[in-house]
């Protein structure tokens, strides 16, 4: 068995062997006419994962022989892209490949600016989100946007006869694939996706018999390896959901390890790092609130900050607030107090408010009692003056409970020292 995984090793070669991207490949397609004139505009590849866009930047770089620079912006910063700029001044010519441009800041793709309308560098810039929104219209007007679509049925089961007739793997043993609907259904139009399904499938299936006989590929058996073997990170997918409840769940159990682990998984598979700070802002609520209110300030401050910086080096920052969530005191009691209230309130309808908590712009919302009888509490001993707040049909309820952490304990102290009492305190 070789290394190198068979979607590497059925790689196309030329423009024609592109499969499932015909629009783009086809005889007199724009993309096909340009190569042939000697000159490809900068442009941008959108579409979704496993489709081509990378084997289409590879083609062009090998057609026109030209110096070939690869980044992705998940792992490389300004300082990486400079570095190729400054390099590619010295070839008679280069393309810039970027994987997952959009992960690029404003910052990161005005860096590109210059190289690209000097003509120092042809960028090619892959994308799965939509450029319009996530790459900078300066950018994006020096660029050629080309639309690559999720490879259907005809296209996916073009690939597996091609790695049948062609690779070495299945000139090992004589290998029947008998059925094709699971291969299909769980690549969902991604190539890449289907050829690692199918390589895991034949060479478990290869394993599991010394004989001779012809092995028989069949949808079980796929859906079999599929469940035991794949743990591939899918930000559209089930995987997405896991992963970022095992993050979450990891910093509730105060888990610093668990957390990192899991957003090393989020980071690696190109999570968005708005969705992980979003999700991180909230859990500092949900989870921590008033036990460590200054969780919820770090958390806010991450968002914005890795929202400004993008990836690589918003992966330390999301690290560090990340760690500071799990190691903080929890407590849920400003999420159990807002459900309570929902349940009363569906429970209770639309209560009046009190006459004393009503305002009285009016003299006749005065004459009507509007705002009689309120105490104003800053005149009160420790600027408290006990009186109702809540409408007269649900008056004692306890809508919040400090919980047992230092500071929520304050809290509780503060509350008995007022109330003497009342709603449990």
């Amino acid at each position: 068995m070789t290394s190198i995984p068979l979607a590497e090793r059925l790689r196309p070669q030329k423009l024609t062997d592109l499969v499932g991207q015909e629009h783009l490949s086809g005889e007199n397609s724009v993309l096909q006419k340009a190569i042939a004139k000697g000159k490809v505009p900068s442009m941008i590849l959108w579409g979704p994962p496993g489709v081509g866009k990378t084997t289409l930047a590879n083609i062009i770089a090998t057609t026109f022989n030209s110096a070939y620079y690869q980044l992705s912006a998940i792992s490389s910063g300004v300082k990486e892209l400079r570095e190729v700029i400054e390099e590619a001044k010295t070839k008679p010519s280069a393309i810039l490949f970027i994987d997952e441009i959009h992960r690029f800041n404003k910052g990161q793709q005005d860096a590109l600016l210059g190289a690209v309308e000097k003509g120092i560098i042809t960028l090619i810039g892959a994308t799965t989100e939509n450029p319009s929104f996530e790459v900078n219209s300066a950018l994006l007007s020096r660029c050629q946007v080309f639309i690559l679509k999720a490879l259907d049925e005809i296209a996916l089961k073009k690939l597996i006869h091609q790695a049948v007739d062609r690779d070495d793997l299945f000139k090992s043993r004589p290998i029947e694939i008998k059925e094709t609907e699971a291969l299909i259904q769980l690549s969902g139009g991604d190539g890449r996706k289907l050829l690692n399904l199918l390589e895991l499938s034949v060479e478990a299936l290869i394993g599991t018999s010394t004989s001779k006989e012809p092995l028989v590929l069949t949808n079980d058996w796929v859906m079999e390896v599929a469940q035991t073997n794949i743990a591939l990170y899918d930000k559209n997918g089930e995987m997405h959901y896991d992963i970022i409840s095992a993050f979450i769940k990891s910093m509730r159990g105060s888990d610093p390890n668990g957390a990192v682990y899991w957003l090393a998984r989020m980071i690696a598979g190109g999570e968005d790092v708005s969705f992980i700070a979003r999700r991180m802002l909230i859990f500092s609520s949900e989870d921590i609130g008033n036990a460590n209110p200054n969780a919820f300030l770090l958390a806010n401050s991450c968002f914005d900050a890795v929202n400004k910086i993008g990836y690589p080096e918003s992966r330390i920052i999301l690290s560090q607030c990340a760690i500071y969530l799990a190691t903080s005191p929890k407590s849920n009691a400003s999420y159990e107090a807002i459900s309570n209230g929902l349940a009363l309130v569906g429970k209770t309808g639309n209560l009046p408010v009190p006459l004393h908590l009503r305002n009285a712009p009016t003299k006749l919302m005065k004459d009507l009692s509007y705002g009689a009888n309120y105490q104003y509490s800053h005149l009160g001993d420790k600027n408290f003056i006990e009186q109702e707040y809540l409408p007269e049909q649900i008056k004692g309820t306890s809508l919040y409970q400090p919980q047992k952490n230092a500071r929520e304990q304050e809290l509780k102290k503060f509350l008995q020292e007022r109330w003497k009492g009342k709603y449990g305190y």
